[in-house]
């Protein structure tokens, strides 16, 4: 008799980027795991994408229009009944065997969290893996080795961080803390969560093979091209982080670091063309008025959740987990297309190396109905640690790229 799998709630949360939540879902609908939820918390123009999809009568659908990440995270807890909460952005897309990864994880000795590596916008660099954080909310890199989870070491008033797009937490232990604090209505909300499981003696474990691609949608604090648009969040939620952990004697020393590090982040944009030098002052003005307001913040005081508002609603994935590869040069892109489309839709875990004959950088894209293309050059470079020129004819090629990602997309 094989032991029951844990139940798991996808938490995904949108505001304003319907298109990339629409995106997302498919994603998050063809993940190889068993029994899972999804629970989207979103604007009227996202339950609109929501509702227009095919599958829109299994998934738990929670209005929510207010600007405050925390405080819709806490709404999707709130509907959550899987043992197990995932979180994913609406601007991410997840490998098919996130759930199973981060599951896996779970099963090290006292592990109330899990947090994943996440991807960039080219689908291949790395955006975020192992960091710890300390009690200011500065983040230190954790060297992490292998594909297999771990409970990593990490110093004294420092925390396992994971990232928001890319974790998943017991519910019990969510509910007891309170959930996520709505006085981070953006940046260092989840940062603010792994302090407090420290702080309580949870353990929190990574997962490198649980990977999750981040594209940075566009939001009113920066643009798709994550160009800033305005710093009072990234400064309010400083201030509350330095408030909620850091002691009153350190807090001038640790916003005079975060008044250097925004301004040569704006420097660095402009000289890259992003903004314009005027804008540069405005941005930072923008910064001391969060600063200013989440030192006049009333912090609330953070209450159990309740039990879940409904009942779990188990999701039928749209793959059936097999693993089909298609590739070929760039002249057959038509009928390759083709072809993956049909798989997908039969329910199949696609994958798709185009390759040219040159050295070009390759991309890795997450496409509809449900594949995953890869294209650049046969001599190029796809993980940056690799060489920049692989000589490799065209079928070892194909074999290295699907052996980089076996362990995140197929069992």
């Amino acid at each position: 008799m094989t032991e029951a799998r844990p139940t798991i709630s996808v938490v995904i949360v949108s505001r304003g980027r319907p298109q990339s939540l629409s995106l997302c879902l498919l994603g998050v609908a063809r993940l190889v795991y068993s029994p899972y939820e999804i629970i989207v918390v979103a604007d009227a123009a996202g339950l609109a994408a929501a509702r227009a999809l095919p599958f829109a009568d299994a998934l738990k659908l929670v209005p929510c229009d207010e600007p405050n990440i925390s405080l819709a995270r806490n709404r999707g807890i709130r509907e959550a009944a899987g043992e197990i909460v995932a979180f994913i952005d609406d601007d991410a897309v997840p490998e098919p065997m996130w759930l199973e990864r981060l599951h896996e994880a779970f099963a090290l000795p006292g592990v109330s969290a899990v947090g994943g590596f996440v991807r960039g916008r080219n689908g291949i660099s790395w955006q975020w893996r192992g960091r710890s954080v300390d009690c200011q909310g500065q983040a230190h890199t954790l060297a992490i080795e292998g594909l297999l989870p771990v409970l990593p070491a990490v110093p004294e008033r420092h925390a396992v961080k994971t990232e928001g797009t890319n974790m998943a937490v017991r519910r019990s232990v969510l509910a007891k803390l309170g959930g996520f604090d709505p006085a981070f209505r953006f940046f260092l909300d989840e940062t603010d969560l792994n302090f407090r499981l420290a702080e309580q003696g949870h353990r929190t474990a990574l997962a490198p093979a649980a990977e999750v691609h981040h594209a940075y949608g566009p939001s009113d604090l920066r643009r798709g091209d994550r160009a800033v648009r305005d710093l009072s969040a990234v400064g309010q939620s400083s201030m509350v982080f330095l408030r909620r952990h850091a002691s009153p004697e350190t807090h001038a020393d640790r916003l005079s670091k975060i008044r250097l590090e925004q301004n040569k982040r704006l420097l660095q944009q402009m000289v890259d063309g992003l903004i314009e030098p005027r804008d540069v002052r405005r941005l930072l003005g923008t910064l001391e008025q969060g600063f200013e307001a989440g030192l006049a913040m009333a912090l609330p005081h953070l209450t159990p959740l309740p039990p879940p508002a409904s009942p779990f609603l188990p999701f039928q994935s749209l793959t059936t987990g097999e693993h089909r590869v298609i590739s070929g040069r760039y002249w057959r892109v038509r009928a390759i297309r083709r072809e993956a489309e049909t798989l997908a839709q039969a329910g199949h875990v696609v994958s798709v190396y185009v390759f040219s004959r040159t050295f070009l950088f390759h991309s890795l894209r997450f496409k509809k109905p449900g594949i995953w293309w890869q294209r650049g050059g046969l001599w190029g470079r796809s993980e940056r640690r690799l060489s920049l020129r692989q000589f490799n004819f065209f079928a070892k090629r194909v074999q290295i790229e699907c052996q980089r990602v076996a362990s995140a997309r197929w069992r």
